[in-house]
């Protein structure tokens, strides 16, 4: 049983490891469920449904090995309303002091008729039989009405008062195919509460699909009429449309808790994006950038009108902080939809007055540099201070050409780059533990220019065997964050041509720099100037 248990408390039962495996590709390592398992622990999740041990050996050690890991969340595991199912799931879970069987069977006349090709009663029978089973195991059982949504109410009513008297401690209603509207969801629900005469022995738990977009909506109806358990997985993963994302149903909880009369859960909110990012590295689902919460422009801004506001109070547009689940800060884009207001609020971040500038030069000058460029970063602003063109100035770096040799575990990786400076040239070979790297430690010995890659991404731009591989590297530089992006049919040149970008924004910066201390004093030599200078 669960601790901490009282009427505004809710209960959040995590099935990312069993329904939202369902949506991979690929089914998780036992490792993999591990490290997921411990972190929903840490996060604060109270009922971690751990798989389907009956479905295979694997699954069934996986469940075993995280049952035994946890010290304070209760292992679960799932089983079909068969005796078989229900002793397997208990033999996988019974190495946990305490543990949660959660047992299911249709229950829709689509269901009963067309997949078990049963009658109600017998279905009602297999439900009472397998909860009794699992009974002889915990005294924490779960019983699941699948496709609760869809079930004429009466027959759904029976099951439930049913599976409470077998010994059922949690009933849980599954919108298995995201059937249902937010009302309508909660008025199954507030059925249940006035019709059963036993509900009051059992928690009520719900599991909303996300098939038309309402998975968190029908989650949260279902609280304001006495649901008490929520069932979700992390980043929204699940079957087909996924399931109730938990980041978003608890955040909407905490948030909105006077609206929900106080009902609370124990998560720890400050954990909810290093543990989505966790899952989502680990399943290989990236995180869309739109996600609430988690989603990296949850708390982007670009709209000019919307940076004013938050300038002046972040809760104009922003209804959490970033801070409160774990997001280090709101982002600001600088776009062409930028105002005045944006402008000057970054160049005071770095340091200038309005006295060093003309607003209005200035702000016509960067609306010509966003349309052309799209995104322009803070460098590119204190750029347009002392540059009058910035994209029209010659670059420092060009790249010229490149060799590359991948490695198959006899042979190393091996890249071969020339740069141009002006009218000098002149080539770098190193070895790297990739293409890539080999290539970025020849540009990083050409340059002289020491920084740390942040971030590597490669998209396609266009379609077809003509595709541009678009490549965009972030790269940190004593202390600060420069871009570059690349493009060209070879992924391998687009890296190069990324990185060398990202180099001569680097020394643009350090030309502002010069200028801005009003001093001629020549920066250090490249290595490749040093080269020059040597004769070599």
């Amino acid at each position: 049983m669960i601790d901490d248990i009282s009427a505004e408390r809710v209960v959040i039962f995590d099935t990312t490891l069993r329904d939202g495996e369902q949506a991979l590709a690929q089914s998780l390592s036992m490792q993999q469920k591990l490290q997921i398992a411990l972190a929903l622990e840490d996060l604060g999740v109270d009922v971690i449904e751990a798989g389907f041990p009956i479905s295979s050996a694997g699954d069934f050690e996986s469940v075993q090995t995280i049952a035994r890991a946890l010290r304070r969340a209760v292992p679960c595991g799932l089983a079909r309303a068969v005796p078989g199912d229900v002793i397997r799931a208990a033999e996988a879970l019974k190495a946990a002091e305490r543990f949660r069987i959660h047992t299911f069977i249709a229950t829709s006349t689509l269901h009963v008729e067309k997949k078990l090709r049963r009658s109600f009663d017998d279905v009602l029978a297999m439900g009472v039989a397998a909860v009794k089973e699992a009974r002889k195991w915990t005294d924490d059982v779960e019983f699941s009405c699948e496709d609760a949504g869809r079930t004429p109410i009466d027959n759904l009513c029976r099951m439930v008062e049913a599976a409470i008297d077998a010994g059922a401690t949690t009933v849980n209603i599954p919108d298995t195919v995201g059937y249902t509207f937010p009302t309508e969801f909660a008025g199954i629900i507030r059925t249940l509460m006035n019709r059963v005469p036993n509900i009051d022995r059992a928690v009520v738990s719900v599991h909303c699909h996300n098939d038309l977009g309402m998975a968190t909506a029908n989650s949260l109806t279902a609280l304001q009429e006495g649901a008490r358990q929520i069932e979700c997985c992390m980043n929204g993963l699940g079957e087909r449309a996924g399931n109730c994302a938990l980041e978003e149903v608890v955040t909407a909880i905490r948030l909105r808790q006077a609206w929900l009369k106080g009902l609370k859960t124990g998560i720890v909110h400050e954990r909810i994006a290093r543990t989505s990012m966790l899952v989502s590295k680990i399943c290989h689902e990236p995180v869309p950038s739109h996600k609430p919460i988690v989603g990296s422009n949850a708390f982007a801004h670009s709209s000019g009108i919307h940076q004013d506001g938050v300038l002046k109070n972040r809760e104009t547009y922003e209804i959490l902080t970033p801070e409160s689940v774990g997001v280090h800060g709101n982002v600001l884009h600088m776009t062409a939809r930028s105002g005045r207001h944006m402008i000057k609020a970054c160049l005071e971040k770095l340091g200038y007055t309005e006295s060093d500038y003309n607003m209005n030069d200035l702000y016509a000058r960067f609306l010509k540099l966003a349309d052309k460029k799209g995104q322009v970063y803070d460098y590119d602003l204190e750029a347009l201070l002392f540059f009058t063109k910035v994209e029209e100035e010659t670059p420092t770096y060009q790249l010229d050409r490149m060799n590359v040799m991948c490695g198959n575990g006899e042979t190393l990786p091996t890249a071969s780059v020339r740069l141009r400076v002006g009218k000098r040239t002149r080539t770098e070979s190193s070895i790297g533990n990739g293409p890539v790297d080999a290539i970025y430690n020849c540009i990083t010995r050409l340059t002289g220019i020491r920084c740390r890659l942040v971030s590597y991404s490669i998209n396609a731009n266009g379609e077809g065997m003509d595709a541009l591989g678009q490549v965009d590297v972030t790269v940190e530089h004593e202390g600060r964050i420069f871009h570059g992006m690349g493009l060209s049919t070879d992924v391998l040149e687009a890296s190069a041509r990324a990185f060398v970008h990202a180099m001569n924004v680097i020394e643009q910066a350090r030309e502002v720099e010069k200028k801005r201390k009003g001093t001629t004093a020549s920066a250090p030599a490249t290595e490749l100037e040093s080269h020059e200078r040597r004769g070599v």
